[in-house]
């Protein structure tokens, strides 16, 4: 039995706070980091935990890294919003097209705009509709294979990890393949303005990429309306339909959430596919064992998902006032969730600081919870057993062939170049 399976008797064991602790907590900012806090932020966020686990940061905003916190406030949306209109205005500017698209997608709103997108949204990804797309999936992660086999090395972020959720994401919207080159130069622009920290310059290349983006849609929504394609598999079709009692999206409420599908389906799975094989190299312990037991990719994925969280950090405003744990939240208040962090906390996770592809079981956040839990996340998780598992069954004796570098960004967590050799 893996150690992570056994009791709480394991667990709830948080590790007393030391002076360094303390003096990492009152200096953190999540606008003046230093640079090492990009490559491994986990030490950050364990002092957090210890010291200050409801930290305010020097703006008045609070920033959470407790596991119980987190849940709390995910499923409580009474008190809690996901609406980002108070702090996206004086952020992006009210008549930006950056704000236009993140406070209308999906993930940044309340209900009823929420109800309304996400009941259409899985109903294009009900159970039946990704399991009619495995077939599909594993035959464009063979072909990957081929051509990254030809050369005998690999950029496993450029030519794998990205390429597996572009693909997917056009087929659910319908891309035509021809028209795919552009996709995930707009979704990392766009995903970058989400950070804490926002240059003009990285300002200037998300107005862009919305821009581009919401241009091409137009082309592609209205060629739709006028030829529908099968509403059971194509998203598209579906916003476009609305539902069966006839209420409908607004124009900008579908082509803003066609940008979010995108979005929410591309970075994320791309950093999942990626920090899993790299953990893979980082841990040769655990990829001998995956590789001897090729059925535990459904919990290594887990696994992989809980110790470098694709996402790393979530948002919420306090509407009513309340506390958490003896501190008081006044209405108003802006709160960062740490998704990274609860998913390393021990009051929940044995050892958390060990990876364990076994775990279970293993109650990460890597998906959020409650209302707002990721609506792909099946797809999501199928994505990435079916990457992983037969990218170690085909080359099981990868290695890195050069530094790889993390993307220098807060909210998600991956790489821009994982370089190896396959033989």
């Amino acid at each position: 039995m893996s150690a992570t399976a056994q009791t709480g008797m394991d667990q709830g064991v948080p590790r007393p706070a030391s002076s360094e602790d303390a003096a990492i907590a009152r200096a953190f900012s999540l606008k003046d980091l230093p640079d090492a806090f990009y490559d491994d932020p986990y030490p950050t966020y364990r002092a957090l935990q210890s010291a200050d686990p409801i930290h305010r940061m020097p703006d008045g905003s609070l920033f959470l890294t407790r596991h119980r916190d987190l849940e709390a406030i995910y499923k409580d949306t009474v008190r809690f919003s996901s609406d980002k209109k108070v702090e996206f205005g004086p952020k992006y500017g009210t008549d930006s097209l950056l704000f236009q698209h993140h406070t209308t997608s999906l993930v940044f709103n309340d209900p009823p705009l929420h109800t309304r997108v996400r009941r259409l949204i899985a109903g294009a990804l009900n159970p039946r509709a990704i399991a009619e797309m495995e077939p599909g999936l594993i035959a464009l992660v063979d072909r990957l294979f081929d051509d990254m086999e030809a050369r005998g090395k690999a950029d496993l972020v450029e030519d794998f990890a990205s390429a597996i959720p572009v693909e997917v994401i056009g087929n659910l919207l319908a891309v035509p393949h021809e028209d795919r080159g552009p996709l995930r130069g707009w979704s990392l622009a766009i995903l970058g303005a989400l950070e804490p920290f926002l240059t003009e310059e990285v300002q200037a290349r998300g107005e862009q990429a919305v821009g581009e983006f919401l241009d091409y849609l137009r082309h592609l929504i209205a060629e739709r309306r006028a030829n529908p394609g099968n509403a059971e598999h194509d998203v598209l079709t579906r916003l476009i339909q609305g539902e069966a009692s006839g209420e409908k999206l607004s124009e900008i409420e579908l082509l803003q959430n066609c940008i979010f599908i995108l979005n929410a389906g591309h970075e994320t799975t791309t950093n999942l596919i990626g920090n899993g094989l790299e953990l893979l190299l980082r841990f040769p312990d655990q990829r001998q064992r995956l590789i001897d037991e090729p059925a535990s990719i459904k919990s290594a994925v887990e696994e992989f998902l809980r110790f470098e969280s694709s996402n790393q950090l979530g948002n919420r405003r306090v509407v009513q006032d309340t506390e958490l744990d003896g501190v008081a939240l006044p209405s108003g208040s802006l709160i960062t969730l740490c998704i990274g962090a609860a998913n390393r906390d021990p009051d929940v996770f044995a050892e958390p600081e060990r990876l364990d592809i076994t775990r279970a079981p293993n109650r990460h956040l890597a998906f959020a919870s409650g209302a707002h839990a990721c609506v792909g996340l099946t797809l999501a998780r199928l994505e990435g057993r079916i990457a992983i598992g037969r990218f170690l069954a085909r080359f099981p004796n990868f290695a890195a062939n050069g530094p790889a570098h993390r993307a220098r960004r807060v909210r998600f967590r991956g790489f821009t170049t994982l370089p190896v050799s396959l033989a």
